[in-house]
């Protein structure tokens, strides 16, 4: 991992960082699950996000598969904000953070300069 990084790829990390810190803060703290165990609830919201670890020697890469992966987690906050009350605060929290993440991926992206456009008839 390059030591310096630019700022859109600093913030995609540390949204990243803050959305795993959320999953596990709010089902394993703040809100737990009732009737399903804790390790099963932080292995089906925290797990996933560490998958892209596996590739962080790329942070292009790490952080292309977080937003992949972020697009589940928004929608997730999205049904929560809307259905729960009581965790819509964290809900909004964690759309937040996906537009954030999904954000800094779109201003990462580095456009190609001007191809001639080819012809797909011959």
């Amino acid at each position: 991992m390059s030591s310096h990084l630019p700022a859109e790829q600093r913030w995609g990390l540390c949204a990243w960082a803050m959305l795993v810190l959320l999953q596990f803060v709010w089902h394993a703290w703040l809100v737990p699950a009732q009737t399903v165990p804790l390790w099963l609830v932080l292995a089906i919201t925290v797990v996933p996000l560490l998958l892209p670890l596996l590739a962080i020697r790329n942070t292009r890469r790490a952080l292309l598969w977080v937003g992949i992966l972020s697009l589940f987690y928004f929608c997730h906050g999205i049904a929560e904000a809307w259905s729960s009350a009581g965790e819509r605060w964290l809900a909004l929290i964690e759309v937040a953070l996906n537009l954030l993440l999904i954000g800094t991926l779109g201003a990462g992206v580095r456009r190609r300069p001007d191809q001639p456009e080819r012809s797909s008839l011959r």
